[in-house]
This record gives structure tokens, C-alpha cells and sequence, in this order.
């Protein structure tokens, strides 16, 4: 059974509660948070966007700088710095902006979004939130081979390796996958395993693949979303810490010495995460910067008239 986590209060009343699941994890692999069904697989959605991109530098691709990199594991919000990338890597191996197997979409960031509608420009692949991770696997196919054509498919080499590198690196029994909002296959992971996952990205040695992608992302956190991006704030709030949000109400992150996190919101409310994730680092470490993450508020007439919070004593137990 899933449990409150977080609720949300409004002019002193207590509006709803989210529930979810959560697990925290020790540097050692012991769960030492266990709240709702942390062992049912779920669909991490964009939160496995590490791990695919893990299966790509396993596999031949090599990307030109870091930026390419933190690309590949990102959810941009479409800004011209994240497209000048995804531009640049499709120009580098030859390909075209229609060899993306993602949908065209509007970039998520508002002013982007707002200037082009302006402009009457269309929807395009290259602004959708994973095409920096199309293109990588692009390139990957290039390095390899592979055909470009039908990467996105199940059977493809390319996401075999993938769906084979998602399975090794969580030792989360092989199972039926499903098929994510951009099109490509993707694993079902419990949350327990997610977390495992990240901390053994986070305490890989240095220079390896594992910790090539964690360094990547907290570099230079803006690629992995964008301005205003729940990552970017969180890993800014807390050094070292190193996240990946999810659609669907998903989190999962990793602090250096490998204590890790991943939860699910039940209604796949976006506004539970970010003070959840507060709560549950507040519960790790002592940083000053996570009381506004932690209570964000709601605003009426301009207002604060409420906020949201995760449920008190949550964490208690550790």
C-alpha cells in the first residue's frame, strides 16, 4: 500500500494529501527508508535517463564535451543553449534533425515556447525534452553499424543494449517493457533498485562511464532540465548531490558517498516532488538552502495563502 507523504495546506486547512512510495538507501545498499510498495517495478520514466544513457558510452558513443553528455540524461526545457547542442551533435555524426525518433513539440520553458509562437514557428523534434537523448543514440548506432532507421524499436540492437545495461546496473529481474512518451522502450525498475542504481553512479570510481554521467550533470545542472528546473535547484541547494526528476511524480538521486533516494507520487503530481525530495535531504543533511524547496507556497490574489509540505515526521524514523 502506497502512504501520505505530502499534503497540501490552504488558509490553515489541510486541501489534500499525495500519496506514494519512497526508499532511501544506505552507501551499503541497506534500505533504511521503506515507505509503501518501494519493491513493485515501476515506470521510472525520465528518471532512467542515466542508465539508458550508461548503455550508450558502454557502447561506443562518445560525446564531445560534457555538455553532449549531461544532453543525453537530460528533460530540457527546449532553450537555445540546450537545441545549439542537440544541433551540433546531430551536424557531428551526419545526421538530420529528421532522423529523431521523438515527437515535435514546443520547448517546455515558457519564453522559448512564447518566442517562437510568436514567430509562427512549428512544433520540431529537436525541441522536444529528449531529443538530446535521441540524438546520442544516433550517434551511437553511427559508432556501431546499427541502422538509424527504427532505433526507437524494441528489437533494435540499440535497445537491447540498453534494456540489457537498465537490467544489470539495478538487478532488476527482466520483465515486459513499456513504451515512454517519446517513443522508446523502457524498463520497469522498482524503487528500491532505482536507488541502487543511482548511488552506484554516484560512487563509481572516477572516469568511468558511471561517474562520467554523474559528473556531467552536476557540472553544469541548467542542461538537465533548464531555467527554473526542479534538478538544477536541488542540486544547487546541496552540493555534491547528484538527481534525476521523472514524469508521472517520479525523483531518484544519489549523494556522494552513495546514500540514495527514488519515490513515486501516486497521482503523478509534479507539485509533491520538490518537497518531498527537500524532506527527504533535509533528513540526510543540514542545508539551509532546502527550507524554501521544502515549503513551497501557494499564492492567492498574489498572496501566499498556503503551501506545500511533506507530511511532518515523515522521516522520523532514521
Amino acid at each position: 500500500m502506497s502512504v501520505e507523504l505530502v499534503e497540501v495546506l490552504r488558509s490553515g486547512f489541510r486541501e489534500c494529501v499525495h500519496r506514494g512510495s519512497v526508499a532511501i538507501v544506505a552507501p551499503d545498499g541497506e534500505v533504511v527508508v521503506a515507505l509503501g510498495e518501494v519493491h513493485t517495478p515501476i515506470y521510472p520514466r525520465s528518471s532512467n535517463k542515466p542508465l539508458q544513457a550508461l548503455a550508450l558510452l558502454r557502447h561506443g558513443y562518445a560525446p564531445f564535451d560534457d555538455a553532449e553528455l549531461a544532453l543525453a540524461t537530460a528533460s530540457h526545457f527546449g532553450e537555445p543553449r540546450h537545441v545549439a547542442i542537440v544541433i551540433r551533435l546531430l551536424e557531428r555524426i551526419g545526421c538530420i534533425e529528421a532522423d529523431l525518433a521523438c515527437p515535435p513539440e514546443m520547448p517546455l520553458d515558457e519564453r522559448s515556447r512564447a518566442l517562437l509562437l510568436a514567430a509562427d514557428e512549428p512544433p520540431r523534434r529537436i525541441y522536444m525534452n529528449c531529443s538530446g537523448k535521441h540524438a546520442a543514440m544516433l550517434a551511437t548506432c553511427a559508432h556501431n553499424g546499427w541502422p538509424l532507421a527504427g532505433y526507437q524499436d524494441i528489437a533494435h540492437p540499440l535497445q537491447q543494449v540498453v534494456a540489457a545495461t537498465v537490467v544489470d546496473v539495478t538487478g532488476e529481474p527482466e520483465t515486459d517493457l513499456g513504451i515512454d512518451g517519446c517513443g522508446l522502450p523502457i524498463v520497469p525498475v522498482s524503487l528500491v533498485n532505482l536507488a541502487n542504481a543511482f548511488a552506484a553512479l554516484a560512487t563509481a570510481p572516477e572516469g568511468t562511464p558511471e561517474r562520467r554521467i554523474v559528473d556531467a550533470a552536476r557540472a553544469d545542472p541548467f542542461l538537465i532540465s533548464g531555467t527554473g528546473g526542479e534538478d538544477p535547484a536541488l542540486m544547487a541547494a546541496v552540493p555534491g548531490l547528484f538527481c534525476k526528476v521523472g514524469a508521472d511524480g517520479v525523483h531518484a538521486g544519489a549523494m556522494p558517498d552513495g546514500t540514495a533516494f527514488a519515490l513515486k507520487i501516486d497521482d503523478g503530481s509534479a507539485r509533491a516532488r520538490v518537497p518531498l525530495v527537500a524532506a527527504i535531504l533535509s533528513s540526510l543533511v543540514e542545508q539551509d538552502a532546502l527550507t524554501d524547496l521544502a515549503s513551497p507556497p501557494i499564492l492567492g490574489g498574489g498572496a501566499r495563502v498556503g503551501t506545500v509540505r511533506a507530511v511532518p515526521g515523515l522521516f522520523a524514523q532514521r
